[in-house]
């Protein structure tokens, strides 16, 4: 049976990077690997939540309804499952998933204050979407002052050029979802924690993929 390892944590935490050296690692090791990201900004649902996490419409993500909010990124992975077949596959890793959408629905502003969506949003993309769960979700932990300073390097994205979306660009809802992985941490056993700093400094690539190694390969 194939299985299913997420990436997650805040944005700018090198979720990507990681991720394409694990899939090497893995094929190295004979593996059939398949890789996704989301959102799919080219897909139908996808492209609608790429306007809403830049407000081109008017509207920004930070200020719809929780709930709704996280129907849309919800509706995109739907999308993406229902035609993807990834039984020929050892592997699936995939970049930010439904651990995101309960994150960042529940740390908002407008959020503050009401119950988080955890709960709402494993039911509604497990249970009534059945959209597959994470065997294991990796959350890459890092201070918000280097992930801030990742996320200026990235360049042109198709979604929002080369600035930050509306996530990413509130320092607060950064480090609130850093709190409420570490809350769900408490919550689920499928999360696992991968540290990316020591000693107040960010640590190297390669020691940070080890760790992922360490986590994962027990797994397979």
């Amino acid at each position: 049976m194939t299985k299913i390892i997420s990436f997650e944590g805040i944005d700018g935490t090198g979720k990507t990077v990681q991720m394409e050296r694990l899939r090497a690692h893995l094929e190295e090791r004979g593996l059939r690997v398949l890789t996704l990201s989301f959102p799919m900004y080219d897909t139908f649902f996808g492209s609608i939540v790429g306007r809403y996490l830049t407000a081109k419409d008017g509207v920004a993500a930070n200020t719809v309804d929780g709930k709704s909010m996280a129907l849309w990124f919800a509706l995109d992975r739907f999308e993406a499952f229902r035609s993807l077949d990834y039984s020929g596959y050892d592997v699936l890793l995939i970049n930010r998933y439904v651990l995101s959408n309960a994150v960042y629905q529940s740390i908002r502003d407008c959020d503050l204050g009401k119950p988080d969506l955890l709960d709402f949003c494993l039911t509604l993309e497990h249970e009534h979407f059945g959209i597959p769960r994470a065997d294991i979700d990796l959350v890459l932990d890092m201070d918000l002052e280097e992930a801030a300073g990742n996320v200026d390097k990235k360049g042109f994205r198709d979604y929002v050029g080369n600035a930050r979306d509306v996530y990413e660009s509130i320092d607060s809802i950064q480090s609130r979802a850093r709190a409420k992985y570490r809350e769900y941490a408490e919550r689920l056993d499928s999360i696992v924690f991968i540290p990316c700093m020591k000693d107040g400094k960010l640590e190297p690539i390669d020691t940070i993929a080890a760790r992922i190694r360490d986590a994962v390969d027990p797994l397979l």
